[in-house]
């Protein structure tokens, strides 16, 4: 036996050697290959004087100063005469937009990095090298998945820029995020950003029925994205959430199209202001046309989601917040969806995909002449899962990409295979032509942004231009006036010097600012719980646990655990809502409801004592049972049955 054992601890240390010994020759091997790609650059940009003293960046490095070069030239003008320079592959290249990392010092991630942490590790084996993408593959556009701190945000910025420089026309980089001015972390959706002022979700911003105040979060997000170099906004959501069980209802501004249109406006209007400029933040307004109506409420993420259902026969109403929203703003780009709308067009198959959406309704119906950006990996299967290609799941690559192309999109999100449009145009089923209709938008985007004139940030305004005190205050404010007062006999607003048990918060000490935070419920004079909306908890798919999707109900379990906490004494119950959760059991037994959408414990303090007043108006129903969820429609709005607390519902002290 012991003979045995010995034997198999030497083969364990012979495979523990020989897995070893292979990493790092495929460490070597990696690192050898990023050597030889930046090997591949050219020189930087020299700034050049004119005889009149201006200078220009000499992009392409010849010496003279060509019209894309010119700042004072007409934008049409510079785009026409870079495509003009461009090769195939570049231009290839240009109609690619993915996503990246950086490092804890703001380089680009080239290489499996152990420095950064596990999700930096994660993250670096799952995705492509920054040098092959912006060197091999002529990509420059990227979406950038974390950052601690701004001033390295900026340098990533820089970095990136630079290496761009370097490249044979020297095209500029255009960074783009999801959200990043919320209280949560998750990747697909929402980037926790802790350095950004702090703000509702899009539903509290719904809430506040504030449009002002929406146009004034969309310029100080502007100022903060401005500071670090993000220059592509990939919001609002301007979808409905009139399926309430769907996983993505907390980006969106609720139900009511009107409602929505009103606060989508507002916000691009932040962003980019009246026109796009070299101060503004182009916006991708999301997801044409329309991806709140999924059927059963699961996400087209995922397989079992692939498809948008109608059975209120209200596809047009879903089109509102971007006719009267988006398109009223002159929003910059849009992004279709991944789901199929079952039955409305000629074909079953995903917007992207989609002639009658994209070519006829989006292009030639409505008149949008700006970038369409597909949503992320629809073509190829990577380690993230299998290519989002619903509908045309039998395509090979290839052909979806044409398909993609044939429906009037511009840009593929979440891919890296321009070689496919080159082998495309190359073997004649793709004109060359079609492709600069698509590079042209793309470019006069750049152009308008100044990033051609100066994609550049500076480091330390970086850290001076974002989280402001005024940010912030106006942040707080926001978080105010989106929460909700749904019930109150006479509980609130809290007497000074109240005691209290709180169970639930992240910061709990900030009672003591008024009351006298207690560690036992039988010594308080009011139980206070934070509870968050219900979802079942799935691990089929990457993503797939940072979607709140399925139940809406609470199970006995957590229902009594609340019940438990506050036995006999006054119960004073807080909601996170991401969607329409089923308080009904709870409603009876609380003296005082707060319902709040990305409130933090400093303001909803402020809140329970009166020092703030709560203003919000519901951006959506609440349903009173989970049977009345089962009987409502995909797409229409306000249909559940005798709703617990209705739509625009929200109290005062």
């Amino acid at each position: 036996m012991k003979k045995f054992l010995k034997i198999i601890g030497i083969l364990i240390i012979v495979v523990i050697l020989i897995v070893a010994v292979f990493a790092v020759v495929k460490y070597f091997n990696i690192k050898k290959h990023v050597e030889e790609t930046y090997a591949m650059l050219g020189n930087e940009a020299p700034v050049l004087a004119l005889a009149d003293g201006s200078e220009f960046r000499d992009l392409n490095k010849n010496g003279e100063l060509d019209i894309y070069e010119d700042k004072n030239a007409d934008i049409d003008d510079r785009v026409e005469d870079l495509l003009s320079q461009m090769n195939l592959e570049e231009k290839a290249g240009t109609m690619f937009i993915t996503m990246t990392i950086m490092s804890k010092n703001g380089k680009p991630v080239d290489m499996p990095s152990f420095s950064g942490g596990q999700m930096e590790f994660m993250m670096s084996l799952m995705l492509p090298s920054v040098s092959d993408l912006i060197i091999r593959k002529n990509m420059n556009s990227f979406n950038i998945l974390m950052a601690d701190r701004a001033d390295m945000l900026a340098r990533f910025n820089n970095n990136l820029q630079k290496i761009a420089e370097r490249t044979r026309l020297g095209i500029p980089i255009t960074i783009a995020s999801d959200p990043r001015h919320g209280t949560q972390n998750n990747i697909g959706a929402a980037i926790y950003t802790p350095f950004f002022s702090q703000w509702p979700s899009a539903l509290g911003l719904a809430a506040t029925r504030d449009t002002t105040l929406v146009r004034e979060f969309g310029d100080i997000a502007r100022q903060e994205y401005l500071a670090v170099g993000i220059r592509l906004a990939l919001h609002p959501m301007a979808d409905l959430a009139t399926e309430p069980r769907w996983g993505r209802i907390n980006g969106t501004f609720g139900e009511d199209a009107e409602l929505a249109a009103a606060m989508t406006k507002a916000y691009i209007l932040g962003f980019q202001g009246d026109s796009l400029g070299v101060e503004s933040i182009a916006c991708m307004s999301k997801h044409f046309s329309g991806g709140g109506p999924q059927k059963d409420g699961e996400d087209p993420h995922f397989p079992y989601g692939r498809e948008q259902a109608y059975p209120g026969n209200n596809f047009s109403y879903h089109l509102i917040p971007f006719i009267k929203g988006a398109f009223a703003a002159h929003t910059a780009q849009i992004m279709p969806y991944y789901g199929i709308p079952m039955d409305q067009t000629s074909e079953n198959v995903a917007f992207a995909f989609n002639k009658d959406i994209i070519q006829k309704l989006l292009r030639d119906s409505l008149h949008f002449d700006g970038v369409v950006c597909t949503d992320w990996n629809i073509i190829s299967d990577t380690r993230m899962g299998e290519g989002r290609a619903w509908g045309v799941e039998d395509l090979a690559p290839i052909e979806r990409v044409k398909k993609v192309l044939d429906a009037g999109c511009d840009q593929f999100g979440g891919e890296n295979v321009p070689e496919l449009i080159v082998e495309l145009v190359k073997s004649g089923q793709i004109s060359e032509e079609r492709i600069d209709e698509s590079v042209r938008r793309i470019l006069r985007d750049k152009f308008r942004l100044g990033l051609f004139d100066n994609p550049y940030v500076d480091e330390q305004k970086a850290k001076e231009n974002t989280g402001q005190p005024a940010f912030m205050a106006k942040g707080k404010e926001a978080q105010a006036k989106s929460t909700v007062l749904l019930k109150n006999e006479g509980l609130l607003p809290l007497k000074e010097g109240t005691k209290i048990y709180a169970d639930g918060l992240m910061a709990p000490e900030k009672l003591n600012k008024y009351g006298q935070l207690v560690d036992d419920p039988s010594k308080a004079d009011v139980v206070l719980i934070r509870i968050k909306t219900p979802y079942d908890e799935r691990n089929q798919y990457f993503l797939e646990s940072f979607f709140h999707q399925g139940r809406l109900y609470y199970t006995n379990e957590e229902q009594q655990r609340v019940f438990d906490l506050a036995g006999d004494k006054p119960l004073l119950l807080v909601v996170n809502l991401e969607r329409p959760a089923i308080l009904t059991p709870f409603n009876d037994k609380c003296g005082a409801m707060l319902a709040e959408f990305g409130t933090s414990d400093e303001v909803l303090t402020e809140l329970l004592f009166g020092k703030a007043m709560p203003g919000g108006k519901l951006p959506f129903e609440l349903p009173s049972s989970w049977e009345a969820v089962l009987n409502q429609k995909e797409d229409v709005p306000y249909d559940s049955e005798n709703p617990l607390y209705p739509f625009a519902h929200g109290l005062s002290y």
